[in-house]
């Protein structure tokens, strides 16, 4: 396998602080390489490798994200300025949105009422961001429908902690145990019967 790196392409990479050793990683990947034979081979590998996943250049399982393949794309091509990316799709834009609704304690004030807490819920961005898009990239979910489920379930906690004078929130899991667990995926499910309940009531109340 040979990379192709000009001087120009060196110095782009330099000023983007990728490394050879990464780039030469993502080149293995992008040719259908698998690198988890050389991580357990070599702690500094894994290392690399660990560092490509923070920079969200790779996911965990091996697979390069869109700003992975960009840099593999520009050591192809001819300089001719900065490196290109493209801009990330609209699905993996929606984790913003996301994490700005998930809420980062459970301490919080609902209709005039404070709830006192103890712990934070807002834990472990990357490693959030990356079980999101893999989620994603699934196909079975998307990002609206684990947005609007944490948006339900929020809700359905602070009304709780209204109704019983107790902080429900307490038992919110913390963000990245969320995700991991797939613990919106009751309140999709929820959302889709009440939306099926409204089509049917819409259906009924129409004259034929």
């Amino acid at each position: 396998m040979k990379l192709n790196i000009t001087d120009k392409h060196f110095l782009e990479l330099v000023k983007q602080g990728q490394s050879l050793d990464g780039i030469f990683l993502l080149k293995l990947l992008h040719e259908g390489n698998e690198i988890d034979s050389l991580c357990r081979e070599h702690e500094k590998i894994s290392l690399m490798k660990q560092s490509l996943i923070r920079k969200h250049l790779i996911s965990e399982d091996g697979h390069l994200y869109p700003e992975g393949q960009d840099l593999v794309n520009f050591l192809d091509s001819k300089l001719t300025g900065k490196i290109v990316t493209k801009k990330p799709i609209e699905e993996n834009d929606k984790f913003l949105e996301f994490w700005s609704n998930y809420p980062s304690t459970n301490a919080f004030t609902y209709k005039g009422k404070t709830f006192a807490g103890d712990r934070a819920l807002k834990v472990k961005k990357d490693e959030c961001k990356l079980k999101f898009e893999k989620i994603l990239s699934e196909g079975e979910y998307t990002a609206d429908d684990i947005i609007n489920a944490l948006k339900l379930e929020i809700t359905s906690k602070k009304e709780s902690s209204l109704k019983f004078n107790t902080n429900k929130l307490t038992y919110m899991q913390n963000s990245a145990t969320y995700l991991h667990q797939r613990s919106f995926e009751p309140f999709i499910e929820l959302l889709k019967t009440e939306q099926e309940i409204k089509e049917v009531q819409i259906i009924g109340g129409v004259d034929i």
